[in-house]
C-alpha cells in the first residue's frame, strides 16, 4: 500500500511539526495498521469543480489582470504568454512534472521525486491518492489535474515582472528550465508525504517493534515515517502555496526583472495600464478562481474547506479596503488599481494559511498584507528604480512571505486557528497537537529564506543560460513598436 498513498501532496492538514514533538508515551498496538480506502464522491465533486476554477484564474483571469495592465501595443503579447505558458506546461505535467513532484524520489527524495510515474505510468481509473483524512482517497486523476493548474499558473505570475520587453521564445524556453528544475522539486519539498493512513502504518509497526526489541525494523519504520520533503519535514505549514506558489514566482520574477532590465523609456515615458476596465475583470475572476485554489487544498469537502473559502472571502476584502484607505489617505484618491491590488495581495497571503487560520486572523492578516504591499508598490519601488512592471515581487512575494510567517502565528487555536493536526500519537485518528510559537514561526522563516535562496538563485542561473543562448530580450525598436506586432503579427484591438 506504500505506493498507493506516498502520492499525497497539498500541506492542508498534514504537518510535518509532529516529527518535532516530544516522544509520548504509548501503549504498543497488538497489530499492524489495516485500512480500506473509500472514495467519496462529493470530493470527487469538489475537486473537479476546484480544478476548473483554478484553470479560470490563469485563463482568462491572469491573462485579463495583466493584460490590462501594460500598454496596448502590448496586451495581445500578455495574452499570449499566459495562454502560451499554460498549455506548455500542462503537458511536461503529464509528461514528467507530477512524477517529479509526486512521487518517491530514492535518494533525492528529500528534494525532488523520481521517474516512475513519466507518461503517466501506472496511472488509471482505479489509482488512488490520500486525502487528509485516514481512509478517504480521490481518483490518482483527480489529483494530478488539480495540481496541473498549480503548475501551469505558478510560472505565468512570472511574466509581469518583465512584460512588455522580453522574447517570447526565450520566455517558452525559460518556463520550460524553471518548472523541471525550481518548480517541482520546491512543490515535492514542500509537500511530499506519506499521507495519514501510510503514517498510521508506519508508526504502529515502529511501536510494535519498539515493544518486541526489535531495533532493526523500529528504525526502518522510523526512516519510512521521515521520508517525506525536506521543507515538510521542517514543520513548515502551506495550506496552497505561499512558498511553493507566489515566493517562488514572486523571486523569481524579480531576478528577471533585474537581469532583463528596464523598459525602454522608463521613468521618461507614459506607461500608464492601457485598461483598467480589463484588470477589473481579471481581478474578479482571480477572486472567484482562488476558492477553488485555496478551498480544493484541502483535497476533501469538508468544515476546513468551508474555513478556507470564508478565510479566502475576508481577508482578500480585508486587503482591498487597506490598500484603498491607505491610498486615499496618502495620494488623496481611492483608485480602482489599488482597491483591486490590495484584493490580490489579500488572497496572495492568505494563501498558505487558508486552512489554518481563523476567520478574524484572516481579516488582521489581510489588512496587513494590504498596507505593506502598498508601501512597497507605492514607495520602495519607485526608490529602488525597481522596474517589475506588474509588481510581481510587490505583490506574490512579499505578500507569500508575509502570510507564511504568519501562518505559523494564526494556526494557534488560542487566536481562532484550527490547529496543528497529530497524526501519530493516536495512529488512525487525527489529534490537535500542542501548539509551539517558536518552533512554528521558525519552520516558517526557515521556508521562507529557502524558498528565496534555492528560487532566486536557480532561476538567476537560468536566466543567464538563456540569455547566453537565446538572448532575453527583443530589440530597442521591437519595444518600441510593441511585442504584439512585432512578435505575433496581430494586434489586441483593430479599429
Amino acid at each position: 500500500m506504500k505506493q498507493l498513498t506516498k502520492l499525497s501532496g497539498l500541506a492542508a492538514l498534514a504537518v510535518p511539526f509532529l516529527a518535532a514533538l516530544p516522544a509520548m508515551a504509548q501503549d504498543a498496538p497488538t497489530a499492524p495498521y489495516t485500512y480500506t480506502p473509500v472514495v467519496h464522491g462529493g470530493d470527487v465533486a469538489w475537486m473537479s469543480i476546484s480544478t476548473i476554477l483554478v484553470l479560470l484564474m490563469t485563463v482568462p483571469g491572469l491573462a485579463l489582470f495583466y493584460g490590462g495592465l501594460v500598454r496596448t501595443k502590448n496586451m495581445l503579447s500578455v495574452l499570449t504568454q499566459v495562454f502560451a505558458i499554460t498549455s506548455v506546461v500542462a503537458i511536461i505535467w503529464v509528461t514528467y512534472g507530477y512524477s517529479l513532484a509526486f512521487t518517491d524520489g530514492g535518494a533525492w527524495n528529500t528534494y525532488v521525486g523520481g521517474f516512475s510515474k513519466v507518461f503517466l505510468s501506472g496511472v488509471d481509473t482505479t489509482t488512488l491518492v490520500a486525502t487528509f483524512t485516514n481512509g478517504i482517497y480521490l481518483p490518482e486523476y483527480s489529483f494530478i489535474a488539480f495540481q496541473m493548474t498549480f503548475a501551469c499558473i505558478t510560472p505565468a505570475l512570472i511574466v509581469g515582472a518583465f512584460a512588455e520587453r522580453i522574447k517570447f521564445s526565450a520566455l517558452l524556453v525559460f518556463v520550460v528550465l524553471w518548472v523541471t528544475f525550481i518548480y517541482f522539486p520546491m512543490a515535492h519539498m514542500v509537500w511530499w508525504w506519506g499521507g495519514p493512513d501510510y503514517l498510521a502504518q508506519e508508526q504502529t509497526a515502529k511501536l510494535i517493534a519498539e515493544a518486541a526489541g526489535d531495533t532493526a525494523a523500529a528504525e526502518a519504520a522510523a526512516a519510512n515515517l521521515a521520508a517525506n520533503g525536506l521543507i515538510w519535514n521542517w514543520g513548515a505549514l502551506d495550506f496552497a502555496g505561499g512558498t511553493v506558489v507566489h515566493i517562488n514566482a514572486g523571486i523569481a520574477g524579480l531576478v528577471g526583472c533585474l537581469i532583463v532590465g528596464r523598459r525602454v523609456g522608463y521613468g521618461k515615458e507614459n506607461m500608464t495600464p492601457h485598461s483598467l476596465t480589463m484588470t477589473m475583470i481579471g481581478a474578479a475572476l482571480l477572486w472567484v478562481g482562488w476558492f477553488g485554489f485555496n478551498a480544493g487544498s484541502n483535497l476533501e469537502s469538508n468544515a476546513i474547506t468551508a474555513l478556507a473559502i470564508v478565510n479566502t472571502f475576508v481577508a482578500a476584502a480585508a486587503a482591498g479596503v487597506a490598500w484603498m484607505f491607505a491610498e486615499w489617505l496618502l495620494r488623496g484618491h481611492p483608485s480602482l488599481l489599488g482597491l483591486v491590488s490590495g484584493v490580490v495581495a489579500g488572497l496572495v497571503a492568505i494563501t498558505p494559511a487558508a486552512g489554518f487560520a481563523g476567520p478574524m486572523g484572516s481579516i488582521v492578516l489581510g489588512l496587513i498584507a494590504g498596507v505593506a504591499c502598498f508601501f512597497f508598490v507605492a514607495y520602495a519601488k519607485n526608490a529602488l528604480k525597481l522596474d517589475d512592471t506588474l509588481d510581481v515581487f510587490g505583490i506574490h512575494c512579499l505578500g507569500g512571505i508575509i502570510g507564511a510567517i504568519a501562518t505559523g502565528i494564526l494556526v494557534n487555536p488560542a487566536l481562532g486557528g484550527a490547529g496543528v493536526p497529530d497524526y501519530l500519537s493516536v495512529p488512525g485518528t487525527l489529534q490537535i497537537a500542542p501548539y509551539d510559537f517558536g518552533f512554528m514561526v521558525t519552520a516558517q522563516i526557515k521556508a521562507v529564506l529557502f524558498t528565496l535562496a534555492f528560487s532566486g538563485i536557480g532561476s538567476a542561473i537560468l536566466f543567464y543560460i538563456v540569455k547566453a543562448t537565446f538572448g532575453l530580450r527583443v530589440k530597442e525598436e521591437v519595444e518600441r513598436e510593441g511585442l504584439d506586432v512585432a512578435e505575433h503579427g496581430e494586434r489586441a484591438y483593430n479599429y
